[in-house]
């Protein structure tokens, strides 16, 4: 029985990683709280374990007195010298007690506490060796579903991915292996939680410290990542070493390296651009492949407004503004693109005035320049017929506005500064149709009509943007104001590349 006993001690240790100490002190604990529990929480018992022999014994301490109240806690001192002829009155004796007098109850109680303090000591030996691995990426096996979680055996636990953590366009079966990085240790009554996550922009980053040595060596550093996982994601690296070009390490020879990365992610597509501390050529790489003429930087509020050749808008823009959301993100700047035409529409105090007074989108003031309509006099006498639906309420608002103010029909440059103090009007301004103008998330886009997307042809190289579906995205108008000083695009030093 003791080498049994002995035997799985030591088979439970191996299997479950738990030091022999821990499950020696669980098992005298449980015995003797089963003691406890068959002949009451009074009785003074103590357990040993002999690691040598095997066997558990279990002794029973009572106080030597000359006579006996409490049989459980006293002893007479005439019992007491049948023990021990030395022993004294207060003396404290040990009697081995006999484990069958426990009885069946007394043994499942034991097991019960035995199991319990396996779970307790296997939880904490877990969140000990998994608690500073955090932003480690670990290897899997889908062991089941619940509630929309993946459930990923890790081998000696299981780990969770929860739905906000999976990339919306994979899916999963059962016993496929996966790859995740872990974000966070729990440690809870029951067990210990590990939360892994495929999302997360530093999951990307892991990716390329293991497929590019010169990041894990430090050469390349990674400045910057943008992520809509399943997507797109665009990535910005610098070199400490002149001889050393970041961009080709991660993409590797023949794209190797890089297209390793897109295949874990099942197909994302990847943007590796050069990092630069001059936010104009920052800029200019994360819009790429679109061409920046001019560049305004406003350092103070970290804005940047870009002028775009209007065959180029579409393509700075992306796909439902996905480019420029990339890059507004990956650089921590609110960004404005706009078009070379509407840049010059600007210019015009006409086109100010009609968004001041009228209080119009540029959206649909550039329709109205488009139209041939440049000033409010012009607009008050246009025909509706000619105009978008939009368009027409601002007619009558015109009308309205140049009856108490004719002066401005028509504006100059001298008259639009003049005009320019003049009070905000606020009468029978119709509000503009918020149909017409979907803003943009983290970065203010603008449209140039139907015809932008037309004239993005395709020789800009332009494979999947969908030009005709962003001809229509339009953008905030709450774009910086110049406020800074306007710079010329630069060429990058590097062509982003693009997997």
């Amino acid at each position: 029985m003791e080498v049994g006993l002995k035997r799985i001690i030591d088979q439970v240790s191996r299997e479950k990683g738990l030091e022999r100490e821990v499950l020696i002190q669980a098992l005298e604990e449980a015995i003797e709280s089963a003691v406890k529990k068959r002949f009451g929480p009074k009785m003074d018992v103590e357990v040993r374990y002999d690691d040598v022999t095997g066997q558990l014994e279990v002794f029973q301490f009572r106080n030597v007195v000359e006579e006996v109240k409490d049989p459980q806690t006293e002893i007479s001192l005439e019992e007491a010298r049948k023990l021990d002829p030395e022993s004294q009155l207060g003396d404290s004796i040990g009697t081995k007690m006999d484990m069958e007098t426990l009885g069946r109850i007394a043994a499942q109680s034991a097991r019960q506490v035995i199991i319990q303090k396996m779970k307790t000591a296997e939880r904490d030996v877990i969140y000990d060796e998994f608690k500073d691995r955090e932003g480690e990426i670990v290897n899997g096996i889908v062991q089941r579903f619940e509630r929309g979680n993946v459930i990923v055996n890790l081998g000696r636990t299981e780990a969770i991915l929860p739905s906000s953590e999976q990339i919306p366009t994979e899916s999963y079966r059962r016993g496929d292996r996966i790859r995740a990085m872990i974000i966070e240790v729990r440690k809870t009554q029951r067990d210990t939680q590990i939360i892994l996550s495929r999302t997360h922009p530093d999951f990307l980053i892991k990716l390329f410290e293991i497929e590019v040595p010169e990041i894990a060596e430090g050469i390349v550093q990674i400045m910057g990542v943008a992520r809509e996982p399943g997507s797109r994601s665009k990535i910005a690296v610098s070199s400490s070493d002149i001889d050393v070009d970041p961009v080709g390490a991660c993409v590797g020879m023949r794209g190797s390296r890089v297209q390793a990365i897109v295949q874990e992610l099942r197909g994302e597509k990847i943007d590796i651009v050069p990092w630069s501390p001059d936010p104009a050529k920052y800029v200019y790489n994360a819009l790429s492949p679109a061409e920046c003429t001019q560049v305004t930087v406003d350092e103070a509020n970290e804005a940047l407004e870009v002028i775009v050749p209007d065959d180029q808008l579409s393509l700075a823009i992306g796909r439902q503004g996905q480019n420029v959301r990339l890059a507004a993100k990956l650089m921590g700047w609110k960004i404005d693109v706009k078009s070379e035409t509407r840049h010059r529409n600007s210019q015009d105090p006409n086109y100010q005035a009609m968004l001041k007074y009228l209080e119009m989108s540029e959206n649909i003031a550039d329709h109205l320049f488009k139209k041939g309509i440049r000033t409010i006099g012009q607009l008050a006498e246009a025909d509706p017929e000619e105009l978008r639906k939009d368009a027409i309420p601002f007619i009558e608002a015109a009308k309205e506005l140049l009856a108490e103010h004719p002066e401005l029909a028509s504006l100059s440059e001298e008259e639009g500064e003049e005009g320019s103090d003049l009070e905000e009007l606020g009468e029978a301004v119709p509000e503009a149709d918020e149909s017409s103008e979907e803003p943009l998330a983290e970065a203010a886009v603008e449209d140039e009509g139907e015809e932008a997307a037309s004239e993005a042809s395709s020789e800009q190289g332009l494979q999947e943007e969908g030009l005709e579906a962003e001809s229509d995205t339009s953008g905030g108008d709450e774009g910086p104001e110049g406020e800074g000083e306007a710079l010329p695009a630069q060429e990058p030093e590097k062509e982003p590349v693009s997997s």
